[in-house]
């Protein structure tokens, strides 16, 4: 969030009032009063077609017709139907000039509330996209299609035949259906009454003949998702600095206003119940709140600890079937749910009366949408709370440090939980310096000698053991010893990762496959070599090193069934699985007391990437991975494999210690004028031919700089340069930087050289507004 929080929560919804594009010509002047006044539907489309259309509604559709729907229209020369949001409808003057018509409604009830549609037009604006795009974004395929429903034939018994039905001559077959569908309370479908009736659904149709069954069409749920219930829990007692943030959390609730309130808190402090607490009184006077988690893993814990205190709980997030999704939406939308449990999407609960929304972890990058919009779920929160005037909660251990500058400068309220929960001490942290480790018995490995002895004291203890590798797959590279030469994906320009269990070589950006090389592809030479540690590596050598203990690895491989995540983590709170391994999915928010040990791998795989978030991202994984022990009676400890063991960022891990990273992070960044000191944008171009591609981003420069000049800017623009990764699924990539410490004028000027801007065949361009990938 690098933008000012005055331009992210007060600023209008348009820098420039947009042209709306209309099917007929502006009537003169004296012809205006003239003009015969007709309903007009405003529409945008979610792609093909920029900003905002015009169309008569006629007569019959006039009711039907209205905002948050979707309608179909005829688009273009061709008149091609086409489906478009519905944002706005009033009677205007025709000028007399002919419109073209909407020619259906598509949706039964509207799809998103004044609000939403309030908060997608301002993503738009803020995040240089089309407005039907966000509202793609924002409701969902499944609901948008009705998946889980069906469209089914629904029977009734007319009234006036209800009234004479002992009069009727009828087949006794027929007599006896007609008396089972009139004694329903409801209407039934012709399956339902022939089961009802033992019969078959030929003397159904006999009737619908006679004219002495009705039929109407109606779409109806034909999945109902079943949950299984769950023990109830009492509320737990809260300590002193819990206490005082419940207080400040319900300040902010009862004072009708928005706020933000930071709660920053170690690890195993209790913030999860803080937030429980304060739900429970927005559910007091019947409101709902919002609940982001960064990861999937985490959503099943957290859903779970919400059920057992509320009851009413939805969750959303990305392994749901598209039935079960929608299904969740619409109880949200009916009001029958207190709490919405969710990754990133979930900000666009369609609750209708909001109270609150937390996020917790809010530091994480997993709240950043990768693909148009591309939107931060932090900054959406914000904007949402702000316009529906209700209080946020960012909860984080290692907040990041835009969120905690705010705080310093008292735009948020800044509350700390310096303490664990239950007065537990943090885990001692020891570091492994990897420069001087030998490998016991000579055998090179991922696990060092300290670890490993560390590893088997705490299972003899009848301790559970978390490892962290945030690198997937077997081997990180392959290597020809002869040449040097890497073995890379011809698509993209990094190498190959080798998964020594599907017996292939993948590229973890484009999928592209290939079987293992036994020699080298370039000059051909044996005994190829396969280096660098992945988590595949890592449980392969756990298995052999501890083959009396269960142990489960955790990563985007193993994690893609439906149910994987909670079927995962529940064996291993159970204590079916000793040894947990895994990316940084298993290192946020779990809640495992029996941890005693947690064992970092190689802190260091981001901390020299080229980001200037690097030490950032290092810093916030070992302090949040380290939480997960010591949370139980036990006590726990942390190893660090590094090889840069007195790097800033993790000196300041080791002794958990936010503030002394922060107070040496903040001034690098100041003096670079790099977030939290400046707004930033990021301009990626790509296209299959590099000196095209690379021509157009040159040209989107000058065009940037033009702009910056008549804004009056004082901004920097680096590039046009190769991206950190050249080439990426075949296409060529260069990228533009721009930073600046007005960000009003630097989004004016965004706005100003993109408008209009048409690149060439096959040439793609994007813009990232405060963005958190630099690859």
């Amino acid at each position: 969030m690098a933008w000012p929080y005055e331009f992210l929560t007060q600023r209008p919804y348009s820098v420039t009032k947009p042209e709306q594009h209309r099917l007929f010509d502006e009537p003169a002047p004296w012809e205006a009063d003239e003009a015969e006044q007709v309903l007009v539907a405003t529409v945008v489309f979610p792609t093909g077609a920029p900003r905002e259309y015009d169309y008569a509604v006629p007569a019959a559709l006039a009711e039907a017709v209205q905002i948050g729907r979707r309608v179909r229209v005829p688009l273009g020369r061709s008149d091609r139907a086409a489906i478009a949001w519905c944002v706005g409808v009033e009677f205007r003057s025709s000028g007399g000039r002919r419109l073209k018509e909407v020619r259906e409604v598509v949706d039964t009830r509207g799809l998103l509330s004044p609000a939403m549609l309030r908060l997608s037009r301002w993503m738009a604006d803020y995040y240089l996209c089309e407005w039907g795009q966000v509202l793609e974004a924002i409701v969902p395929a499944s609901v948008r299609d009705q998946s889980g429903t069906r469209l089914m034939t629904l029977l009734a018994v007319p009234t006036k035949v209800a009234a004479r039905l002992a009069e009727l001559k009828l087949p006794k077959k027929q007599l006896q259906i007609l008396r089972a569908l009139a004694a329903s309370p409801e209407p039934l479908t012709p399956t339902q009454l022939a089961h009802l009736a033992h019969s078959t659904t030929g003397p159904i149709t006999t009737l619908r003949r006679k004219g002495l069954i009705e039929a109407h069409t109606e779409r109806l749920r034909y999945l109902e998702p079943v949950e299984a219930p769950i023990a109830a829990e009492a509320d737990h007692t809260l300590n002193a600095d819990q206490q005082r943030a419940l207080t400040a959390i319900r300040e902010a609730l009862d004072s009708g206003l928005h706020s933000t309130v930071l709660l920053h808190g170690i690890t195993g402090s209790g913030k999860t119940e803080v937030y429980i607490q304060a739900i429970q009184h927005v559910v007091s006077f019947g409101r709902q709140a919002i609940v982001l988690v960064p990861e999937i893993s985490l959503t099943p814990q957290t859903r779970q600890r919400f059920r057992a205190r509320f009851g009413r709980v939805a969750v959303l997030h990305s392994h749901l079937s598209d039935a079960e999704r929608h299904w969740h939406w619409e109880r949200i939308a009916r009001g029958e749910i207190d709490v919405v449990v969710g990754a990133r999407s979930a900000i666009f609960a369609p609750v209708p009366q909001l109270g609150l929304i937390v996020l917790d972890e809010e530091h994480e990058s997993s709240f950043k949408q990768a693909t148009a919009p591309r939107y931060h779920a932090r900054d959406v929160a914000l904007r949402r709370a702000a316009d529906e005037r209700v209080p946020l909660v960012l909860g984080s251990a290692t907040p990041s440090l835009e969120t905690w500058q705010r705080a310093c400068q008292g735009e948020y309220r800044l509350v700390e939980l310096p303490g664990r929960a239950l007065e537990r001490p943090l885990p001692d942290v020891l570091t492994v310096d990897l420069r001087h480790d030998t490998a016991p018995a000579g055998r090179a490995g991922a696990i060092s000698r300290q670890l490993l002895m560390a590893m088997q004291g705490a299972l003899n203890e009848g301790g559970q053991v978390i490892l962290l590798l945030n690198r997937r797959g077997f081997s990180t590279h392959i290597q020809c010893p002869a040449c040097g030469e890497v073995v890379r994906c011809p698509h993209c320009a990094i190498a190959l990762t080798h998964h020594r269990h599907a017996r292939v070589a993948l590229c973890h950006y484009c999928d592209y496959e290939m079987p293992p090389p036994m020699e080298c592809p370039a000059c051909h030479a044996p005994g190829i070599l396969y280096r660098g540690l992945g988590t595949q590596r890592l449980e392969d050598e756990v298995r052999v090193r501890f083959p009396d203990h269960a142990c489960l690895r955790m990563d985007t491989d193993t994690m893609q069934e439906h149910g994987s995540h909670e079927r995962a983590l529940a064996a291993f709170r159970e204590g079916q699985v000793k040894i947990l391994m895994g990316t940084q999915m298993i290192a946020k928010g779990l809640d495992f007391p029996n941890v005693t040990l947690v064992g970092v791998i190689n802190a260091d795989t981001a901390l020299h990437l080229p980001d200037f978030r690097a030490a950032e991202r290092t810093f916030q994984l070992i302090v949040q991975v380290a939480g997960r022990t010591g949370r139980g009676d036990r006590g726990g400890r942390v190893i660090v494999q590094t090889f840069n063991p007195d790097h800033p960022a993790v000196r300041a891990a080791v002794r958990h210690d936010y503030a002394a990273f922060a107070e040496h992070e903040l001034p690098i960044r100041e003096s670079l004028g790099y977030p939290p000191f400046g707004a930033m944008a990021r301009l990626v171009v790509r296209g299959p031919v590099e000196a095209v591609a690379n021509q157009f981003a040159e040209h989107l420069a000058e065009r940037l700089r033009q702009a910056l000049a008549a804004s009056e800017v004082d901004a920097r623009l680096l590039g046009p340069a190769p991206a950190p990764i050249a080439k990426l699924r075949g296409k060529y990539r260069f990228q533009l930087q721009l930073q600046s410490a007005d960000a009003g004028r630097l989004h004016q000027a965004l706005v100003e050289a993109t408008t209009g801007l048409k690149p060439p065949d096959h040439v793609q361009w994007i813009v990232d507004i405060d963005p958190l990938e630099m690859l």
